[in-house]
């Protein structure tokens, strides 16, 4: 076998590279009973079956198992399929294929002898056994209400995760060492995205798969990918979702949706992987309902149905999806009504370059189809400390002001403007402080000296300031919390627009081949043609010492004769090896370059 061969085929058996040192070593691991086993688990009933049959005829053709699985299933079955199947096990090392010749090795004929034990199906279920009902095709009235309630999913999944995007990069989430987010990040994000707790980590998990958060130093950041995610409209996004989950569905996954778009689902996709997969228990389970419960959070189905949209997903087509999709989600708004009691509520869903700029300047009360804001002191700083100003800030709201700009709200951010900056942040290099805090306003800067918010930050108050040993950036971000009207600066004391929060770049590593450190590490190890014949004498010969078995030994003597030594093997090393001879009752000692076979004695 090639290099490329050798690896594929350790990968496909997920053979370990514990304990393997050389090609015999490899060879046990192949048939071992549990990597056999592990191995049919991932076959499909078809070439199940003709291994089942090739198990049960004596050193059969194609053409004889094609004849018998008609036999035993009633249709007709060409001999190139069987062929075809046949090459998948002869490639996995199931089975040898040579010329038109099936030859099955004995742990795989062992394995499958004792499935009918196991409540596993033998040749006869294997070939007779039908696939289940076809799926229903859900009729127009149905397709027309799958296709309402897709969208409405879509909708909701498209502005949980934009949610979630926009708190991690507030406040990244940690990720537990032993897996999975801690409750409290949980609760934080649940109730931020509006869902429960169980759909937290789903989603996470897909927004993951589109790159839009990723794992940093053991904390879930948003990506710049999220970041330009958020700025695209409703059907971009939901676009975004289907094609990472279309792309991740596994083989197995494919094989069992092919050509069977546009249908109802229901149990009848967990029973017809059942059916093509009879051995595949919890492993091919895992792999549908994973597959099944995103593709309900995404729209993709509902209530187990594809929609017209998904149907296309399915196919490819992520253009058409979107297009379908587009017509079904509720339309964008670019406009708000502004309350006297500084709230602004949409009157539907908010374009992302309108949402996006409001969320810098008020706080998210509620999300639904028409969401609720809040206006406040500390979301004023907010957008100040992102580099605006009031003047900036009220035409923006002018703007998109269904009602025009409130007095209170005006007001608000006039005033928050004029305050802002009374208290500066910059950083400090003096010992072990980092960072300082001051104000023109002495008892401005006694009561950030007493807040009880702020001890974690460790003030100490010093020549008419505050220093911290925090850096500055988490200082006025703490300040700013506290709703105290901060500004940063820099040494010289020109104010500065920090980003509160830093962005993750999903680093793609090449994965690691353990297959071919394998192979590599057995090719090394490899002496060519010649000592891997002496190699398997002396594997023989081990074999035989390990088990006390006595053998037949073949030896080439001087002149071309060849003598069959009865032996029981007692050591063998440095190319020779010795054994006691049953016949003569006496100890020889023989080179292995003279032997030419080694078989058990009858």
């Amino acid at each position: 076998m090639s290099d490329a061969q050798l690896r594929e085929v350790i990968a496909a058996r997920g053979i370990p590279a514990t304990g393997i040192r050389d090609f015999f070593d490899l060879a046990d691991a192949l048939l071992a009973d549990d990597a056999v086993q592990r191995a049919l688990v991932r076959l499909q009933r078809g070439t199940l079956a003709v291994l089942a049959v090739a198990v049960e005829l004596p050193s059969p053709t194609l053409d004889d198992i094609a004849g018998r699985l008609h036999e035993l299933g009633g249709t007709p079955t060409t001999a190139a399929d069987v062929a075809d199947r046949a090459r998948t096990l002869h490639e996995l090392l199931l089975v040898t294929l040579d010329g038109d010749r099936v030859t099955t090795f004995d742990p795989v004929t062992e394995r499958l002898r004792a499935w009918p034990s196991e409540g596993l199906p033998g040749a006869a279920e294997l070939a007779a056994q039908t696939a289940p009902s076809a799926f229903l095709n859900a009729s127009d009235s149905d397709t027309r209400f799958v296709d309402r309630l897709a969208a409405e999913r879509a909708f909701a999944a498209v502005s949980s995760i934009a949610e979630l995007v926009t708190e991690v990069s507030r406040e990244p989430a940690r990720q537990l060492s032993r897996g999975g987010l801690g409750q409290p990040d949980t609760k934080r994000l649940a109730q931020a995205m509006s869902v429960e707790l169980e759909a937290v980590a789903p989603l996470v998990s897909i927004a993951e798969r589109a790159e839009l958060v990723a794992l940093e130093r053991g904390h879930w950041l948003e990506t710049p990918g999220g970041d330009d995610w958020l700025h695209e409209g409703t059907p971009k996004r939901w676009a975004s979702l289907a094609t990472a989950w279309q792309a991740a569905l596994s083989t197995e996954v494919r094989s069992i949706l092919a050509g069977r778009p546009g249908v109802s689902w229901g149990d009848g996709l967990r029973a017809y992987a059942t059916w093509l997969y009879p051995a595949g228990g919890t492993w091919m389970e895992e792999r549908v309902n994973a597959f099944a419960r995103d593709a309900e959070l995404i729209g993709v189905t509902a209530h187990q149905t594809v929609g017209t949209a998904g149907a296309a997903v399915l196919a490819g087509d992520i253009d058409a999806a979107v297009a379908m999709m587009a017509e079904l989600l509720p339309a964008e708004v670019g406009q708000v009504y502004l309350q006297h009691d500084l709230s602004i509520v949409s009157p539907g869903p908010l374009s992302p370059a309108v949402d996006a700029r409001l969320r810098s300047l008020a706080d998210i009360e509620s999300r639904e189809l028409a969401s609720t804001y809040r206006v406040t002191n500390a979301s004023v700083n907010r957008a100040l400390a992102a580099g605006g100003n009031a003047q900036s800030i009220l035409e923006f709201l002018r703007g998109i002001s269904l009602t025009g700009v409130p007095q209170p709200l005006e007001y608000l951010i006039v005033e928050s403007a004029s305050r802002y900056g009374r208290v500066r942040v910059g950083p400090l290099r003096t010992g072990q402080a980092q960072s300082y805090v001051w104000s023109d306003d002495p008892a401005m800067l006694g009561t950030i000296a007493v807040d009880q918010s702020l001890t974690p930050l460790a003030l100490v108050s010093a020549d008419g300031r505050l220093t911290s040993r925090h850096p500055a950036d988490v200082v006025f971000w703490a300040l700013s919390d506290a709703k105290y009207p901060v500004a940063a600066e820099d040494g010289e004391g020109e104010i500065l627009h920090l980003r509160r929060h830093q962005l993750a770049r999903p680093v793609v590593a090449e994965p690691a081949d353990p297959a071919a450190a394998l192979v590599e590490k057995l090719r090394a190890g490899d002496g060519g043609e010649s000592e891997a014949g002496h190699a398997w004498l002396a594997r023989q010969l081990d074999v035989a010492i390990r088990g006390k078995q006595t053998v037949i030994v073949s030896i080439a003597m001087p002149g071309g004769v060849v003598v069959d030594y009865l032996l029981e093997p007692a050591s063998v090393g440095g190319g020779r090896f010795r054994a006691r001879d049953r016949r003569a009752d006496i100890e020889r000692t023989l080179p292995l370059s003279s032997v030419l076979s080694i078989t058990p004695a009858p």
